[in-house]
């Protein structure tokens, strides 16, 4: 293999790993384990008014980012499924599992 092969070999490895870390953040929907089902959540209003969401894979919750048209991990705690001081508890059902196609990632200007 020549080095200009290596070389393109590592940079797309390198990109499909920045993807995946960019899945864990914006999600299609629900796979079909966490689909469907009722949730409770107590959030505190950080990223403005709440629409839905879902539980998902570790416990964190994905809400629906209506801005950007995707469901947004939760990393800052903002939303618990047990109540806190200046928390609201909200009530919902799961969208059904989610369709696979592109994911559309909002504009890194």
């Amino acid at each position: 293999m020549k080095t200009a092969s290596k070389i393109a070999a590592l940079a797309a490895l390198a990109a499909a790993a920045g993807l995946g870390a960019c899945a864990d953040d914006y999600a299609y929907g629900p796979g079909r384990a966490y689909a469907d089902v009722g949730y409770s959540v107590w959030y505190d209003g950080y990223y403005g008014p709440f629409t839905g969401g879902y539980w998902g894979p570790s416990g964190a919750f994905y809400y629906w980012d209506s801005r950007n048209h995707h469901y947004r991990r939760d990393h800052g705690g903002h939303f618990r499924r047990e109540g806190a001081q200046g928390f609201s508890r909200h009530e919902g059902r799961a969208p059904p599992p989610a369709r696979r196609g592109p994911l559309h990632l909002p504009d890194r200007r």
